[in-house]
């Protein structure tokens, strides 16, 4: 799990992402250090955005390489596909840094172009909680 620090919602980090595929530039995340469990994430593991304290997106993960910020300090690359997937979206606490989750703990990927996927998270989560989804 990772914050998408600045992103109001899926569809702002959809086009953001988008839009750095089409300049050419890699649809990557930057972050301080390595993970740790590197091997684990490259072995079909995704990165889970948080967006308005709410798991609700996941992208997988494609390579992780060491990298240099634009100001010269060193990072890590976390390469993504390209592809924004909408996940079972559930309210997250705040948190700071990288959150690994099992397997059995990840939400499930929506169906693309189900009524869920493209709906608001607070309605979906109400809609869900009055058995209406």
């Amino acid at each position: 799990m990772k914050l998408a620090v600045g992103i109001r919602d899926p569809a702002e980090l959809r086009a953001y992402q988008a839009q750095r595929a089409a300049s050419g530039m890699p649809v990557q995340h930057l972050t301080r250090h390595l993970p740790r469990r590197a091997d684990e994430l490259l072995a079909g593991g995704s990165l889970y955005w948080v967006i308005d304290r709410a798991m609700l997106v996941r992208q997988r993960i494609t390579a992780i390489t060491p990298s240099t910020r634009a100001d010269g300090t060193a990072c890590a690359a976390i390469g993504l596909d390209p592809a924004v997937i909408a996940v079972m979206g559930r309210p997250v606490k705040a948190f700071q840094g990288w959150r690994y989750l099992r397997g059995e703990d990840a939400p499930e990927d929506l169906v693309a172009g189900s009524a869920e996927a493209d709906m608001p998270h607070a309605l979906a989560q109400r809609l869900r909680e009055l058995c209406l989804l």
